[in-house]
């Protein structure tokens, strides 16, 4: 189920028809989770499939948490915007024809600002046992820029976090409440470094831990 009502996901389509990006996606998952898991932003497979972190990254993901011990039915899956942020890439084949792409790229601020009503009603809503941030652009759109995902992985972080001043005011402030997150690496991040999976398994170590002494297991 998703929780934003559909005026706020209006809204949040509309201030987003000025960027380079295409198609929306629903976060997903129960209302009192286990976890809620912040992404950076949806891809090409979830914008035809309407499905959060169904792609390659995401069934990496789906591991990681069953290392865990948390079933994908236990999570709520949501992201810093929903819609997939695209660039133009130009290849030159061998025969000497120009192959012109469409790819991936992470969501910028001015994305996330347009879209972060949908966020911020998530975090007032969703009441999961702990949060998981992915990379720098989940951290970071929570906790403040000041943050670095190679620096906190693995660490939570007591703090209160970036929100809009009110919906209509496209500037950002910060909650009243603190919340705890927990930051780790994109599972992306493994497909151009392998070596962050050993970090990841450590991180993911530490998350059980913390379920545990919060009783989940």
């Amino acid at each position: 189920m998703t929780v934003v009502p559909e005026d706020i996901s209006t809204i949040c389509r509309k201030r987003m028809e000025p960027f380079d990006c295409e198609g929306f996606v629903n976060g997903r998952g129960p209302r009192d989770p286990i976890l809620m898991v912040v992404g950076e932003a949806p891809g090409e497979t979830e914008i035809h499939n309407g499905i959060p972190f169904s792609g390659r990254a995401g069934k990496v993901l789906d591991e990681f948490f069953r290392y865990v011990g948390v079933d994908r039915e236990d999570i709520y899956f949501t992201s810093t915007v929903r819609s997939r942020p695209f660039k133009r890439v130009d290849k030159v084949r061998k025969d000497g024809r120009v192959e012109r792409k469409w790819v991936n790229r992470a969501p910028n601020r001015k994305e996330q600002l347009a879209h972060a009503a949908i966020l911020d009603y998530e975090m007032a809503h969703v009441h999961p046992k702990q949060i998981v941030t992915l990379g720098n652009i989940g951290l970071q759109r929570l906790a403040g820029r000041e943050y670095s995902i190679s620096s906190v992985h693995g660490t939570p972080i007591r703090t209160k976090v970036k929100c809009l001043k009110d919906y209509d005011r496209r500037e950002w402030g910060e909650t009243e409440e603190e919340y705890t997150l927990f930051p780790t690496f994109h599972p992306a991040s493994i497909f151009y470094n392998r070596s962050l999976e050993k970090d990841i398994y450590r991180d993911l170590d530490q998350l059980r831990q913390i379920l545990m002494d919060k009783g989940v297991f």
